[in-house]
């Protein structure tokens, strides 16, 4: 611990945004890092605490508290403010394989349980992860780490996202020749087209896949498996199959006029908007066009506040948010203590720019859609909403979100983007591998376990545990790698 004082004497500090006036100008990202012995000030709050719940990584309460990848945050805080940042990038690559990824999109699972938390702001830990990841780019640190022993034993690893990549990293560098299949055109899977480009710009992702091939690991983009290729043929070829599809099965709105022309999936349309960026920076009006028109997302989440930014981007006229629950509060309950995850309201930067542009929050709570109203061409044009509020079930107990009776009222509304998260994994795959599933279409493993009940085949990621953040999908990848790699090797020194 170099400065035991610093959380007394060093205020928190984080990176600059651009304006929202300006960023939504494009797509491009808005954060400005600190100048670096400003961030390397920022290390020295931290504490070196005698319980690092930033580097925990458990469930209390139901929610995470801490990093799930148990990153050595206090080792690598101290290093970023000492100014050892090669020592720092070691460290870090201990207990992580994406470390760009995450320390843009991550909530921060790590300053919420933070110490210095309970009374005061966090160490900025996010950003000094950026930091030392984009200081090791910049100064050659991070190089391709191809094996030098090959093993002979091959694994085909379905889908390219998070914890796909993380099983190639992984098992690639334990010496195993490792296959990538990815059904999109493009990799990353939801990094690539779940999310948008001013979180993540995608040269980010290439960086790395590049890095990846020199190390040896083998990439085939626009191959469906299941439908492309059959399972049987994978696993007659490979030794082992590792299933990281994702939970791509959006949750639908299931209500009168649900087929009206102008409705979408979140999903889809983030997709199209982000592919058409990167085709021919929007030239070629591949997405679902939003200039001048009135924009609702039903969904309150991190894809519904994507939808929101995106839409503002693309010159929506007004954009409105749909939340089934109530507020959170500003502040912690006294039923949420540290360090469990806050239970609070958050403006996230999709929401700022509504907020400026338009002069409200988009955020409408315990509302949801009764019907949709088409034209007489099909085209959708009005929605009535609904209040809701919180009932208990009186066959289950449980409580739940119900329609106030005459609370109805009715919105013009052109498109409709529907982010109620998702389902888990679609059924073609997990038919054509014939694992079985959890009650909620996860493919089921024992707990804690990757291996299904399919002789050779694991599975990691969202497709496994469902719908979840991109450090859960990363440290699953992690794990399915070394239960992979035990189960040809019959041990394991990966960690």
């Amino acid at each position: 611990m170099g400065k035991p004082t610093g959380f007394l004497e060093y205020e928190r500090r984080v990176s600059e945004e651009i304006a929202p006036l300006e960023r939504i100008k494009n797509f491009n990202e808005f954060h400005i890092p600190l100048p670096l012995e400003k961030q390397q000030l920022q290390g020295a709050r931290c504490m070196a605490c005698g319980v690092p719940f930033c580097q925990y990584g458990k469930m209390i309460n139901g929610m995470a508290s801490g990093c799930p990848l148990n990153n050595l945050c206090p080792e690598w805080n101290d290093l970023v403010y000492t100014g050892n940042w090669e020592q720092a990038y070691n460290r870090l690559m201990k207990t992580h394989c994406f470390p760009e990824f995450t320390s843009r999109v991550c909530p921060a699972l790590c300053e919420a349980a933070c110490t210095c938390n309970l009374n005061g702001d966090p160490v900025s830990t996010k950003e000094n992860e950026r930091a030392i990841i984009e200081r090791a780019y910049e100064t050659g640190l991070v190089k391709a780490q191809p094996p030098k022993v090959r093993t002979g034993k091959k694994v085909a690893v379905i889908g390219s996202g998070p914890s796909g990549l993380a099983v190639a990293m992984q098992l690639n560098r334990r010496g195993h020749e490792v296959t990538v299949f990815e059904r999109n055109d493009r990799l990353g899977g939801l990094l690539r087209y779940g999310i948008p480009n001013m979180k993540l710009e995608k040269s980010v992702i290439d960086r790395r896949v590049r890095l990846m091939e020199e190390e040896g690991v083998i990439f085939k983009t626009n191959v469906n498996v299941g439908v492309d290729v059959k399972a049987a043929k994978l696993l007659k070829d490979f030794d082992r199959v590792v299933l990281c599809c994702g939970a791509s099965n959006p949750r639908d709105i299931k209500v009168p006029g649900r087929e009206a022309e102008g409705i979408y999936f979140a999903v889809d349309f983030l997709k199209g908007v982000t592919k058409s960026l990167l085709d021919s920076d929007l030239a070629d009006q591949k997405f679902v066009a939003c200039k001048n028109k009135k924009v609702m997302v039903i969904g309150g989440g991190d894809t519904g506040n994507d939808c929101v930014g995106t839409a503002i981007r693309l010159g929506a006229s007004s954009v409105v948010q749909l939340e089934m629950m109530p507020k959170a509060p500003d502040q912690r309950a006294a039923n949420n203590p540290w360090p469990e995850w806050p239970r609070v309201c958050k403006t996230d930067y999709g929401q700022q720019e509504a907020i400026t542009v338009f002069g409200h929050d988009p955020r409408i709570y315990q509302t949801t859609v009764k019907e949709f109203i088409a034209d007489d061409k099909g085209r959708l044009k009005k929605a009535v909403l609904v209040k809701l509020q919180s009932k208990k079930d009186e066959k289950t107990g449980r409580m739940m979100m119900v329609p106030v009776e005459g609370s109805e009222w009715t919105v013009e509304v052109d498109i409709v983007l529907i982010a109620a998260g998702f389902l888990g994994s679609q059924k073609y795959v997990t038919d054509a591998f014939k694992v079985d599933l959890t009650p909620r279409t996860n493919v089921a493993t024992e707990p804690e376990k990757y291996q299904t009940a399919v002789k050779n085949v694991f599975t990691a990621g969202d497709m496994h545990r469902g719908q979840s953040l991109v450090v859960w999908a990363i440290h699953e990848g992690r794990e399915a790698a070394k239960a992979v790699d035990e189960s040809l090797m019959g041990y394991t020194n990966l960690v």
